[in-house]
């Protein structure tokens, strides 16, 4: 009688490429909509659970966003494109379109630089005090503020610069759907509302946590480029051992690697730098071939970058000096601000 090789098949199959992108899609949306009807419940203890699996389902749409924007899930790039979209629509970046989210974050890794359309500590220095000390303040308090005002931004300046003025249209329709969901949700239950506004909070505490301790780039405005024939004249060479050297592989967990899974394994930004294209799961591997076990720099685990993301909250919307690291210490490490892939700025 001929051996069956189902388990063997079925084993592979489960262990494949397709099953684990399949589970992270599930995730972002099943989770998403499991934790948003927790919001609404009656107990308090699924409200925080809810809380909590909303922020994470909405984590892991931004990362697997991010994934679509390299292309490294989907052959085709029209698939790409439109879960790129459902992504958007479900974390809040849809205001951007993917092509726009998309080709800034290629310009992050082909100039090896943060190229946007203005710095932030241009506008937190040039915008009126009140409005400054507003900022700062909630930032003192742990509130994301000056990543609220990114995501107001992108929806603003196309209605404020007269060259952005093909994005209106799209953005008067976007607002006209979205704007009476959020309506709906308060009228139904302002609790469920509140509690939205927090796990929305945490999510993008979470990206600009990773964000701000991922790079030591340079900050470039794109008018400065274009009066350089888009070049970076500088006099620094940006070659791969460049980008290696600025770049920074902030693990959830050194010891138990699947942690790192809370981020969709964006932790790993080394080994994502060095080969773009590597998907999601494949990071870790890469990883320990590049850095086998090392704990050394640029390895820095987000237990030790707790102590700056407190120290310099404040400080870092203003500062253009990204501080010190070393394998000792990352209290120093001042890190950046504004730079989330969410918002093509």
């Amino acid at each position: 009688m001929q051996k069956s090789h189902f388990p063997q098949k079925l084993t592979a199959y489960l262990q494949s490429d397709s099953i684990k992108n399949f589970a992270a899609f599930t995730f972002a949306l099943i989770g998403y909509v499991i934790g948003v009807w927790m919001l609404f419940a009656a107990n308090g203890f699924i409200n925080f659970l809810g809380v909590l699996l909303t922020a994470e389902a909405l984590i892991i749409s931004a990362y697997l966003l991010h994934e679509l924007s390299h292309g490294s899930i989907f052959k085709s790039s029209k698939t790409n494109e439109r879960w790129a979209n459902v992504m958007a629509w479900i974390n809040g970046s849809c205001y951007s379109t993917f092509k726009e989210i998309r080709d800034k974050h290629i310009h992050h890794h082909v100039d090896r630089a943060d190229v946007l359309t203005f710095n932030v500590q241009t506008l937190m220095n040039s915008m009126p005090g009140l409005a400054r000390n507003l900022i700062k303040l909630l930032e003192w308090a742990y509130v994301p503020a000056l990543e609220i005002l990114m995501h107001f931004l992108v929806i603003i300046l196309p209605f404020l610069k007269p060259e952005w003025h093909q994005k209106r249209l799209r953005l008067i329709l976007i607002i006209l759907i979205r704007i009476p969901l959020f309506i709906l949700m308060a009228w139904v239950s302002m609790k469920a509302w509140i509690l939205y506004l927090v796990a929305y909070g945490l999510m993008l505490t979470a990206l600009r946590f990773a964000d701000a301790f991922q790079h030591t780039y340079d900050v470039f405005l794109e008018s400065e480029l274009a009066k350089n024939d888009g070049k970076l004249n500088d006099g620094k060479l940006r070659n791969r051992a460049y980008e290696q050297a600025n770049t920074f592989s902030n693990l959830v967990s050194i010891k138990y690697p699947w942690l790192n899974l809370l981020f969709l394994n964006f932790s790993y930004h080394n080994a994502h730098h060095e080969v773009p294209l590597a998907p999601w799961h494949g990071l870790p591997a890469l990883h320990k071939k590049m850095f086998g076990s090392s704990t050394e720099l640029p390895i820095v685990p987000m237990s030790k970058l707790l102590l700056a993301y407190h120290r310099y909250r404040v400080a870092r919307l203003q500062s253009d000096d990204y501080g010190v690291i070393t394998n000792q210490t990352a209290d120093a490490f001042i890190g950046a601000a504004g730079v989330s892939f969410l918002t093509a700025l």
